[in-house]
């Protein structure tokens, strides 16, 4: 009911009686003063003046699921936005969704994750108020092994969307980092639900340092935000817009052409693996130069004794970072 009554306000210039909104939507004065209360936990300032009615105040700069919804010009993507003040894990939050049957493109977004997951196992920091914390629900027709090249795809929207937006040279550390002046401001988890020949769905976790401005001593040297790189305070919903559009145009032609090949250049021209110093961090860890970027999505490095092999997936560390 307060989408609808949010509507109605948008709608109208100047003020509008409860009276007025009940007849519109056709409810009690009771039920309208009670979606209104519930807008104002939501952040929005309405102004309610005696004999007038309600108005809304205008150019409100809010971050919350109406507000995602409503910005996102998308056709799959963000269609259905599940915003939480609190939760573990948008990760997790999506796999609920996902067996309780939501569509492909549902998104949870929070403002604070107490358990947010970082790749093998690590934690990753949340903190209210100054990042993009959010997962979409995929249901792409591909097989398992194909399943990687997804977080290739947003790690592509995330650097384009942040070139877009502040003007800061993101870079793509292979496969899941996005870096400013060396330094990681986002990181993506993809996790598969499949059988061993047909996926079910895939669960893409964005995790972006927006407007964070000081990380734990351990993250100091390593981490980064746009708040900091910038020097200024940068709209988190502008930035999951550009972030969810970009996304859903590489995905879906991606869906469209089934390959990766159309984006390879793109993503070896942001790559900061490529041409770089390598150890890589396998059962057997050893070094290599990054050479290029396989048509499928992987990393092709030279060891230091001339064979050239294929890195599928792993941790990959830059030398001298």
């Amino acid at each position: 009911m307060y989408y609808k009554i949010l509507e109605e306000l948008k709608k109208t210039e100047s003020y509008i009686s409860g009276e007025e909104l009940g007849e519109k939507l056709g409810v009690s004065r009771a039920a309208i003063w009670k979606g209104i209360q519930k807008l104002k936990e939501q952040g929005y300032e309405i102004e309610a003046v005696s004999n007038k009615g309600y108005h809304i105040v205008r150019n409100q700069d809010l971050y919350n699921g109406i507000e995602i919804e409503e910005v996102c010009n998308t056709t799959k993507i963000a269609k259905e936005v599940y915003f939480y003040e609190q939760t573990d894990s948008t990760n997790n939050c999506i796999r609920k969704l996902a067996k309780e049957g939501k569509k492909e493109g549902v998104v949870a977004v929070a403002e604070i994750q107490t358990a947010g997951k970082g790749r093998r196992g690590k934690g990753w920091q949340s903190p209210k108020g100054t990042g993009i914390w959010m997962s979409m629900l995929l249901t792409p027709n591909i097989t398992p092994p194909e399943a990687p090249v997804l977080t290739l795809l947003a790690g592509l929207a995330v650097c384009r969307a942040v070139r877009q937006q502040t003007g800061l040279t993101a870079m793509i550390k292979w496969p899941n980092d996005i870096l400013i002046s060396n330094k990681k401001i986002c990181g993506i988890l993809t996790e598969l639900y499949a059988e061993m020949d047909s996926v079910h769905f895939v669960i893409t976790g964005i995790g972006i340092n927006v407007n964070t401005e000081v990380f734990p001593e351990e993250l100091q040297k390593t981490a980064t935000s746009l708040k900091i790189e910038k020097g200024e305070t940068i709209s988190r919903k502008n930035m999951i817009k550009a972030v969810i559009e970009e996304f859903e145009k590489i995905y879906l032609q991606y869906e469209k052409e089934c390959s990766f090949l159309p984006f390879r250049e793109e993503y070896k021209k942001y790559c900061i693996n490529v041409g770089k110093e390598l150890q890589v961090l396998s059962k057997q860890p050893f070094i290599a130069k990054g050479i290029d970027i396989t048509e499928q999505g992987e990393l092709l490095v030279q060891k230091q004794t001339g064979e050239k092999v294929v890195v599928f997936s792993g941790e990959v560390s830059i030398r001298n970072i």
